[in-house]
């Protein structure tokens, strides 16, 4: 297995941080920035969004390379050996756990977890490994909020074998403000229902999110982060309705 890494950025701020990282772990890479940093190992890429990154970077992976790591930069990684021993034992499609530090979001994780050890129901982008094969089939990806989603159901409508693994993770913030989290609820949802218009995953996945609505209304008995979770998705699901192309944020 010969992995190489294709990191995701933004902008510039966490960028020699992540790079000692990948240097430490000894993976080659490439980082797709937003802005101009002096390294050769890092290319500048206007920001459209992160769907458009992995398009542009993709072009860097080395054709000897198997299997590609995704990662956003402003992330901290753990255990990355145990997704490797996945792809090794079989699995085509593999995405971390992610644990963000403080606000509304590990709650979050406590419930959605459980639901995506079971169904898969969402991939979470900050860290993903991927054979080159496969990824080979996915390219381009269509401008989408949730271009990781995207990845996930079309590996699964292609009849690969995606896999959460909870052995994996990365650390990472999120948000901390009750208005910053619906906002991020919005984007995650809009982002997913984006991708089901690009995919056929398992009638299970549509099930699940055709029952959104009933789902976001339960969220919203459950507290003020419930209310913030509700409260994004139903503006996502209205945006969607509405036709909203929007594809960054």
């Amino acid at each position: 297995m010969k992995p190489f890494c294709l990191v995701l950025a933004r902008d510039a701020k966490s960028i020699r941080t992540k790079i000692h990282e990948i240097e430490r772990i000894g993976l080659p890479f490439i980082v797709v920035c937003g802005e101009n940093f002096h390294d050769s190992r890092v290319v500048y890429r206007v920001p459209v969004g992160k769907w458009d990154a992995i398009n542009y970077g993709y072009g860097y992976i080395p054709q000897e390379n198997d299997v590609v790591v995704l990662n956003d930069v402003d992330t901290e990684i753990h255990g990355l050996e145990h997704m490797f021993s996945s792809v090794s034992g079989g699995s085509d499609f593999v995405y971390a756990a992610v644990r963000p530090s403080g606000g509304p979001q590990p709650k979050f994780y406590a419930i959605a977890n459980p639901l995506n050890r079971v169904l898969k129901i969402f991939a979470m982008g900050e860290l993903v490994v991927i054979r080159k094969q496969l990824l080979d089939k996915l390219m381009p990806i269509p401008p989408c909020l949730a271009e990781d989603t995207y990845l996930l159901f079309k590996a699964m409508e292609l009849n690969y074998k995606a896999e959460f693994c909870e052995d994996a993770y990365v650390n990472t913030f999120r948000t901390s403000l009750i208005s910053e989290e619906v906002l991020y609820k919005e984007r995650t949802t809009l982002g997913i229902l984006q991708a089901l218009d690009y995919t056929k995953p398992p009638p299970w996945i549509r099930l699940f999110y055709r029952s959104l609505p009933f789902l976001a209304a339960m969220l919203m008995l459950a507290g003020e982060d419930g209310r913030a979770w509700g409260k994004g998705i139903m503006r996502a699901i209205r945006l969607h309705i509405e036709g909203s192309n929007r594809t960054s944020f």
